[in-house]
């Protein structure tokens, strides 16, 4: 699923506690240096500033978004989408040869002759379908064997799949009274300072005194407007917003009946064997996530409008695999293995869920990624969750160990980086209220909350999340990668982890009022550091993948061989 934070899931369930002055997140935060400008950005900015007036020229290199699709023709990305050099577009051949018809810009391997898919079911909810219909009927005293696992795996998809249900039947009872105290809270602190449309600038400074009710409504403000809803505006939009997500769960992602797949796209899902099939409408229904991401990676530095991405010297290819539910397997391997095809150096992927039936097949394209020299950018998820106990799909961890030379095997994908979501803000709120976190399963953190950049129809928006962490870490290491070609992808991943700025001190944990130290919460401590990595990378001697592929800008030909001559292996 895409890993958005919903503003009603802020809402209603953020912890309300007392927090520091809350203040507008400075412009385009994501690019800057904590030492220069003194808040905990990228510094991409800077590093770039800096290889510039040394001379450094870097090369350019492409960057797949697989995501929900990608505005190509906005105007601060245009100019930095990826064009297939093999391709003639319009013209209804596959020129390239590489099984995809007028692939100019990328692939979307969610529409086909029925049109687009929009929304999708969950894991959880085809999962409760297949195990359901396998299992009907079926007395568990005579199951045995892995058999009888299947069925234990089926009863506890089953609980989940009836709780979430109920939960979501409830929340559409409940979305509007939920949200009430945050309306009685707006009353309140307007009545008290005749101030309407108070500003988190101006909350800051009111005073409550004995008024225990008065200091109640500014802690539930504070709260809520760190976390997006700074307005009155913004509180009407999460109601409506409410409605719209619980109906879409009750309705797409947690509906049994529901299942646009054979009727939209046209091929089998379970048929793992078939990678052909999709069709070039790079935007499909909902292209809003995609292009944001898109934005924060590489929005043209250049041109004098809108933002600034963190790099230059990239080329966005975009590869729609995410639906407004949870993408299927099938599509994330078949994305992942178009991407590195068709010359991806950085892979960023913007999505997660909770189950993977096919996860091996996952693992597969994930290894040939790797193999290929593909740095894969992950976002760790808005769930408040410790990822090293809760599961989060796709992971680094392979299924199975895989042969790693003659005598030994690997347990995990080495070109693999796992990102959680900072604040611009400092002291115990730097970390985002809902960021997933883990100190074996977490890289690093990079900035995630309140992240301005491109959206569809030629606009600018905000949005928060892992998924626009992932992004700001991606365009960090395509500067490496621009800038220092010879560096292997494992190098990069090794280069950002101890480039990080360290963290000191205790920060809240996500989703609680518990404090823990930063260090607690990632495996490097910190969060990432461009000007550092380049620092680093500048001394790093090249060690690379010896099935790596120099690739060239604009590279439209297969690396490795055709897709269609990789063998799918059955676990």
């Amino acid at each position: 699923m895409v890993l958005k934070k919903c503003v009603v899931a802020a809402a209603l369930c953020l912890p309300l506690i007392t927090v520091s002055a809350q203040t507008k997140a400075p412009e385009n935060w994501f690019t800057l240096d904590a030492t220069k400008d003194k808040v905990q950005g990228t510094g991409a900015d800077e590093a770039l500033r800096r290889l510039h007036e040394k001379g450094k020229k870097g090369q350019t290199i492409i960057v797949a978004v697989l995501d929900s699709g990608v505005e190509v023709d906005h105007e601060d990305l245009k100019d930095i989408i990826w064009t297939n050099p093999g391709e003639i577009a319009g013209n209804g051949i596959d020129d390239d040869k590489n099984g995809y018809i007028d692939d100019v810009h990328g692939w979307n391997f969610l529409s086909g002759k029925g049109g687009n898919i929009d929304n999708e079911t969950l894991e959880l909810t085809r999962e409760y379908v297949r195990l359901s219909k396998r299992f009907k009927g079926t007395d568990p005293k005579n199951l045995y064997g892995d058999a009888k696992k299947e069925y234990e795996y089926y009863e506890a998809v089953k609980a989940d799949f009836e709780a979430q249900r109920k939960d979501a039947q409830s929340g559409m009872e409940n979305a509007t009274k939920q949200l009430k105290p945050i309306e009685e809270a707006f009353d309140k602190v307007e009545k008290a300072t005749g101030i309407k449309d108070i500003t988190a600038e101006q909350l800051a400074k009111v005073d409550a005194g004995t008024d225990a009710d008065l200091k109640k409504s500014i802690q539930i403000l504070q709260a809520v407007m760190a976390q997006g809803i700074a307005t009155r505006k913004d509180l009407e939009e999460a109601k409506n917003e409410a409605g719209k997500y619980f109906y879409d769960q009750l309705n797409y992602n947690l509906n049994p009946e529901f299942d646009p797949r054979a009727s939209v796209v046209g091929d089998d899902p379970n048929d793992l064997t078939n990678r052909y099939y999709g069709t070039n409408d790079y935007e499909g229904p909902d292209a809003f996530h995609g292009t944001h991401v898109s934005g924060i990676i590489a929005a043209n530095r250049n041109n004098n409008i809108g933002i600034r991405g963190v790099a230059d010297n990239v080329r966005i290819m975009t590869v729609r695999c995410v639906p407004n539910g949870d993408e299927r397997d099938k599509d994330v391997a078949n994305a992942i293995y178009y991407a590195v095809d068709n010359g991806a150096s950085v892979i960023n992927m913007s999505f997660g869920k909770s189950y993977s039936p096919q996860k091996w097949y996952v693992d597969q394209a994930m290894k040939y990624a790797a193999d290929h020299d593909v740095l894969l950018v992950h976002a760790a998820g808005n769930d408040s969750e410790n990822n090293d106990t809760d599961p989060n799909f796709p992971n680094d961890m392979y299924q199975k160990p895989v042969k790693k030379g003659l005598f030994k095997k690997q347990n995990n994908v080495p070109s693999w980086m796992e990102i959680g979501a900072l604040s611009w803000k400092s002291g115990e709120n730097r970390v985002a209220r809902f960021s997933n976190y883990g100190k074996k399963n977490v890289d690093l953190f990079s900035p995630g909350v309140s992240i301005y950049s491109t959206v569809p129809d030629g606009k600018y928006g905000n949005a928060q999340g892992t998924s626009m962490a992932a992004p700001a870490a991606a365009g960090v290491a395509a500067i490496i990668r621009s800038y220092y070609p010879e560096l292997s992808a494992v190098q990069v991943k090794d280069i950002m982890e101890k480039s990080v700025t360290k963290q000191e001190g205790e920060v809240y944990k996500p989703g609680t009022t518990e404090k823990v130290a930063f260090t607690e919460l990632c495996v490097s401590g910190g969060v990432v550091s461009a000007v550092s990595a380049v620092e680093m990378a500048e001394k790093t001697k090249a060690k690379k993948n010896k099935k790596a592929v120099w690739r060239e800008a604009g590279m439209g030909k297969s690396v490795g061989g055709k897709m269609g001559k990789e063998k799918v292996v059955t676990p």
